[in-house]
């Protein structure tokens, strides 16, 4: 029965007791509210109660209501075969609803509201809302500030929907609605910011500091909506026309847009300072707005890089973003994210493909330009333009700034890892490289190098050796000095397939880094992490006399009392045991100490990626090891506590699952004195009733396949748990391949004992597969009735009748010669 305007009071008061903090009055009016979802009328209502002039004051159950609505249009906007939806007479009705209700006063409802209509618009524009846009842009001409801010916040979602749908003709329609929509967003755009920066002068100079706040209010408010212009107008430029890098078809708008975006950055950072203290609400606007526009220049150097590196785009924004990671005004240092903008543009247009030199010839006597020898000739252009941009003598001190500066441990740097050297560790060298002033600093580094290393590795090199003198290995208090060695340190580990031809590693390793590792002073920890480091980036330099040190040196490392140098050689002696030179001979007598030193580190270790990175060390200290059985005994009693503290972390869970198969495969036929270990956790694992079923699964089926390769016989236990196959097949066929695996081991395992016990399991097994899945799958589960019949030819035949009939009909012959 369809709900009406007789139902709102009734839906008030639902939605008013779904707020409840009373259980008994909650939990009901949220069922009454699910069961209503689907019957019509139920959006309708709730659009009434969001928009009702009377309620406006009753912010969150409107903003409930909203919530609802949302969850509506996500579930029964489109047809469905198991229910009736909304009908279109209502999807018209809420749709002329929502247009009339632009002037939404509370932010999170309005921002929920543009939501709902970008969710709709990506199933109905244009067929069905082609008004859609018209109505906006006609509402823009005659709104108020507030308005116009929630037209725009509509206009972003929608846009941003739209973008990422796929087939040509949606694409086709979005280029439509850039062409129609950019100019007016551009001017307004323009408008604003000149807005923007004539009231911030005003600030500045203490003219308006008797402004009414709702001046400055409404002054935000525009600032906001400039910001929401910004990135509709980064909407319609990346999806609104084809990469240049494919067409090479010019993108006006870029070279147009570019450079007011960057004259935009350097007026507000005009204010950085100043606002800081004065007008905080407004210095956090400017800090926002930089970081923007910078991160939108970058985004229009990726998509297109050809108009991006016209003469007037690429040569000031690549001068501007060096000269601020080179010479930042003093407030500047401390804007971090801006000055990580500036990095990952420098990186971008240094590595970007479409600028460097192409290596393909051209046909002779060819007269038409081809696509290919357009690209050339931009590239040669715009390789020119970065030539005069970055001399030798630029590039060498962007190369020292990089390392003398950025690199450098400050003074919050070494707080942060005295009081916490785990989350320090990882923090520095496993967070997303963009997010972290540093780590962005090194990837831009990284890439310089490579671009110039003839002209790089003697820099490189010098600094290193002026640090080293500059602070002997005696030295153990935290100076300039030492700070600069750990730099040029991290320099010379980042860059070691250049580098190894200007320094030898082992001269390096017998002289500095041994006397280093053999200084035991707790600040020392600051250079013996980077040793660590050094040791597991130079892997492929380290000759066979000198491996034994190095393995000596990690493994004195591995016992040092601070936990992020013990993390950064664990990390290290991975690199070194998966190296394809490891040299076994010459770690063995190190492995008793290894495994204890590990056992003992995942003790202490609270983080799960510290965790991780202990067990991975395991797993392949297991995999190498060829005498693992010495210390089967410890691995069981690790294993087996490592899994009961890891009790509902299934992530943790899922390495050691692999751990424990590579133990597995390492044991071979002698893994059955890890069954009391293994098989408990394995039946765990295979269980698809398991709240953890979902993780574990994948792993646990692998581990179960490795278990069944390697038994030297059927025991009671695992020959218990076929029918659990039986029951993940049923389920899905994504593990298909291991199934036939398992299923293999079983016969040939089991014998007869597995025939008798599990005859209709095996039948339902293959009932279940033969028929059901593609040739492929088909294909790869035929070996299993081959072995079932060379097995059992009298008993099996008549078991799977109906499976081999199935089989013949798409594969005769083989089946045929199986009969």
């Amino acid at each position: 029965m369809a709900l009406s305007a007789s139902d709102l009071p009734a839906m008030y008061s639902l939605l008013t007791n779904s707020l409840s903090a009373d259980e008994s009055v909650r939990k009901p009016a949220e069922a009454a509210l699910s069961q209503s979802e689907s019957r019509p009328g139920f959006c309708s209502c709730l659009m009434e109660v969001i928009t009702a002039k009377d309620l406006a004051a009753q912010v969150d159950v409107r903003l409930m209501a909203s919530v609802y609505f949302k969850n509506g249009v996500n579930r029964y906007w489109r047809n469905r075969r198991d229910s009736s939806g909304i009908s279109n007479e209502e999807k018209i009705h809420l749709r002329q609803k929502l247009l009339l209700h632009l002037r939404e006063e509370n932010y999170q409802i309005a921002l929920m509201l543009a939501v709902l209509i970008s969710k709709i618009a990506r199933i109905d524009y244009p067929k069905e809302w082609p008004e859609l846009f018209s109505v906006l842009a006609q509402q823009l001409q005659s709104a108020d500030i507030l308005t116009s801010h929630r037209i725009f916040m509509i206009l972003f979602r929608t846009l941003k929907e739209l973008s990422t749908k796929r087939l040509t003709s949606d694409q086709r329609n979005f280029a439509e609605i850039s062409s129609h929509f950019f100019d007016y967003s551009w001017r307004l755009w323009q408008s604003d910011v000149q807005t923007i920066l004539c009231d911030f002068s005003a600030l500045a100079q203490c003219i308006s500091s008797d402004a009414s706040e709702q001046h400055r209010d409404d002054l935000y408010l525009i600032c906001e909506r400039w910001l929401l212009c910004l990135k509709i107008i980064r909407q319609l430029i990346i999806s609104g026309f084809p990469s240049d890098a494919k067409c090479v078809q010019e993108v006006r708008p870029v070279k147009e847009v570019s450079p007011v975006l960057l004259n935009a950055i350097q007026s507000f950072l005009t204010y950085y300072s100043s606002f800081q203290t004065q007008h905080p609400k407004f210095w956090d606007f400017i800090k926002r707005a930089c970081t923007k526009l910078l991160k939108v220049l970058v985004a229009f150097q990726t998509r297109h890089p050809y108009s991006f590196g016209d003469e007037c785009v690429l040569p000031p924004v690549m001068d501007f973003c060096l000269n601020k990671i080179s010479d930042p005004e003093h407030d500047i240092l401390s804007f971090e994210q801006f000055l990580i903008q500036c990095m990952v543009m420098v990186k971008s247009i240094l590595e970007c493909k479409e600028y460097k030199p192409s290596l393909t010839g051209r046909v002779i006597d060819e007269n038409r330009v081809t696509i290919e020898q357009m690209k050339k000739n931009i590239s040669s252009i715009v390789g020119g333009v970065l030539t005069s941009l970055l001399p030798n003598e630029r590039i060498v001190l962007l190369c020292n700034i990089l390392i003398r500066r950025y690199f450098v441990l400050s003074a919050s740097d070494l707080e942060e890892w005295y009081q916490n050297p785990e989350s320090f560790h990882h923090e520095q060298d496993m967070v997303q490289w963009t997010e972290k002033l540093r780590p962005c600093a090194e990837a831009l580094y990284i890439v310089l190098f490579e671009n110039h290393s003839q002209l790089l590795g003697p820099v490189v090199v010098s600094i290193l050796q002026e640090a080293m003198r500059g602070c002997p290995t005696s030295v153990t208090e935290i100076t300039p000095g030492l700070l600069l060695k750990d730099a040029a340190y991290s320099a010379a580990a980042h860059v070691y397939y250049e580098l190894s031809n200007y320094l030898s590693f082992k001269d390096w390793f017998n002289g500095a880094l041994s006397l280093e590792l053999s200084n035991d002073h707790p600040n020392m920890r600051i250079i013996h992490r980077k040793v660590a480091l050094i040791l597991g980036q130079w892997v492929s330099e380290i000759k066979d006399d000198t491996k034994r040190s190095v393995y000596c040196a990690l493994i004195r490392l591995l016992q040092e009392k601070d936990l992020s140098v013990r993390l950064a050689a664990c990390r290290s002696l991975c690199f070194h045991i998966e190296d394809a030179n490891f040299s076994e001979q010459g770690f063995t007598d190190l492995l008793p100490i290894c495994w204890g030193l590990c056992f003992k580190l995942i003790e202490e270790v609270q983080e799960f990626d510290s965790k991780v990175q202990v067990l991975n060390l395991i797993s392949i200290l297991i995999g190498r090891g060829n005498e693992v059985i010495t210390f089967a005994d410890k691995l069981v009693q690790f294993f087996q506590k490592v899994w009961e503290e890891s009790s509902g972390e299934s992530l943790l869970q899922i390495q050691l699952l692999i751990a424990l198969r590579s133990f597995v495969t390492a044991l071979g036929y002698q893994t059955p004195i890890c069954y009391n270990l293994i098989l408990p956790i394995l039946q765990k694992g295979i269980d698809i009733n398991s709240p953890d079923e979902l993780n574990l699964l994948e792993d646990s089926l692998q581990l179960w396949e490795a278990i069944l390769s390697n038994a030297p016989s059927m025991v009671p236990q695992l020959l218990a748990y076929f029918p659990c196959l039986v029951e993940v097949i049923e389920r899905s066929f994504d593990h298909l391949q291991v199934a036939v695996h398992i299923t293999e081991g079983y016969i040939i395992l089991g014998g007869t004992e597995f025939l008798s016990m599990h005859a209709s399991s095996v039948a339902k097994l293959l009932d279940l597969i033969v028929g059901n899945v593609n040739d492929r799958g088909l294909l790869s589960t035929l070996p299993v009735i081959d072995i079932l019949i060379q097995c059992f030819p009298m008993e099996v035949p008549p078991l799977i009748s109906s499976a081999l009939q199935v089989s013949g009909d798409f594969f005769p012959l083989f089946c045929i010669d199986l009969l």
